[in-house]
């Protein structure tokens, strides 16, 4: 998308769901209750690691990062979608376009970085019990999460911006919001420099993040066969499975969509493996690290308390 040609574009159809029209009233009530289970749940999750002191440890300080970059990705991509949906005229201007697709990048980037940080950080605690709070001590932690988002800004949004090249007519994305492989079939020339740089990005934010998930799962699996206490076995299980679970559903979607060849591209599939890393995966994080963990709940049990222990005293006053 040369900005010679990209400037005189101001506006792109947006296909989405267009399609099957008999779905766009149902789908939007659908995804309407999935974005406010996002907003209410990551919102919910940064506001307990704020105000409970039982929370600020390293595991929810990078869960935070996670639960903001699940807002901001959605808020970027939802309220788009929604609108299109009951709009006649299906349409994105060609500069919302464009800022949908970096920010996509930045945040799938910053995602896959963060879980494999969090991932390090269950490697510490399960495997060095007695020296976790010195090694992943604040400093540690806001330097991990500086390097995160710095990584994912130059492994991702500086690359696609040298390697933008013009897109042809008709200007119609089959797609339910803007991102690389999709604007990759409306590029007028030869892709492969920026099939080639789409898969080294995803190879360092992508792969060499899921390697160390991996490496990191295996040392954990070994430390955790050798304690001689069941009830240690299944609390160390208990304080990754969230995690892991988390780490299956957006590696999987993310990969695929990411790391295979222009001509696997399918419209149809490619609009169902968007909608779950960038819509659904969202709103269940939330909800798989808050059902499943006690400590959430409990700081969830003490908010609530405290806040009727508020509402108490003002009615008293």
């Amino acid at each position: 998308m040369t900005k010679e040609n990209s400037s005189q574009i101001t506006e792109m159809v947006l296909v989405g769901f267009s399609n099957h029209p008999h779905t766009e009233i149902p789908l939007f009530f659908l995804f309407s209750l999935t974005y406010m289970v996002n907003l209410f749940g990551n919102t919910m999750i940064i506001i307990l690691v704020v105000i409970d002191s039982c929370l600020r440890t390293p595991m929810y300080f990078f869960l935070c990062h996670l639960a903001f970059l699940n807002i901001f990705y959605t808020t970027a991509v939802v309220p788009k979608m929604l609108f299109n949906l009951l709009a006649s005229k299906k349409v994105i201007s060609y500069d919302f376009c464009l800022a949908q697709t970096y920010i996509a990048l930045l945040m799938g980037a910053a995602e896959c970085i963060i879980l494999a940080i969090m991932a390090l950080d269950r490697y510490v605690a399960i495997c060095y019990p007695l020296r976790y709070l010195i090694i992943m001590n604040w400093s540690v932690c806001m330097q991990l999460a500086g390097g995160a988002w710095t990584i994912s800004f130059f492994a991702s949004v500086v690359p696609l911006y040298f390697t933008t090249a013009p897109i042809c007519g008709p200007y119609i994305i089959d797609h339910i919001f803007c991102e690389v492989p999709v604007l990759l079939r409306m590029v007028c020339e030869d892709t492969s420099l920026q099939e080639l740089m789409m898969v080294i990005g995803a190879a360092g934010t992508l792969l060499l993040p899921f390697l160390l998930i991996v490496l990191s799962y295996l040392r954990i699996l070994v430390a955790v066969m050798r304690m001689h206490s069941a009830e240690g076995r299944k609390k160390a299980f208990s304080t990754c499975s969230s995690h892991l679970t988390v780490v299956t559903i957006y590696y999987g979607t993310g990969m695929f969509m990411y790391m295979r060849p222009k001509y696997l591209y399918s419209a149809e599939g490619d609009k169902f493996i968007s909608l779950f890393y960038a819509v659904i995966n969202p709103a269940l994080n939330p909800l798989i690290y808050s059902l499943r963990n006690k400590e959430v709940q409990g700081a969830m049990r003490r908010a609530i308390e405290r806040w009727k222990i508020f509402q108490r005293q003002m009615i008293l006053s």
